[in-house]
């Protein structure tokens, strides 16, 4: 149970760093808007995004918040970054961009699958 709490605890932070962290800070830098631009998203998708994932951040961190709300959080995080994958592929053709959000996805299915094994050790 112990090694099942660090993996999930180390997973559920690197998705809080990249989606929450980073996106509360950089989701105006001239780089970010650069790259929304470059995909052919509008500029006010940039605020909706990052409110989105800041919330859908802290929704996975804070141990308090109803599973219900947790579950919405992480199928939108996954919906995130399939689509990221999708925009990038489209626009830049199979790359490293196009699967970063692979990986990031990888590692919220780590912490997806670690979550209910903790949740399900303690009922």
């Amino acid at each position: 149970m112990k090694s099942a709490k660090i993996i999930f605890w180390i997973s559920t932070t690197l998705i809080f760093l990249f989606e929450g962290v980073l996106p509360a800070f950089f989701s105006r830098s001239k780089e970010s808007i650069e790259g929304f631009q470059h995909l052919g998203y509008p500029l006010y998708f940039v605020t909706i995004l990052t409110v989105f994932k800041v919330a859908g951040a802290l929704a996975l961190i804070i141990p308090r918040v109803p599973g219900r709300i947790k579950e919405w959080a992480y199928a939108g995080f996954g919906i995130d970054f399939i689509c990221a994958s999708a925009s990038y592929m489209t626009v830049d053709g199979f790359g490293g961009f196009a699967m970063f959000p692979l990986i990031v996805l990888a590692v919220l299915i780590v912490s997806y699958i670690y979550y209910h094994k903790i949740n399900a050790a303690i009922k």
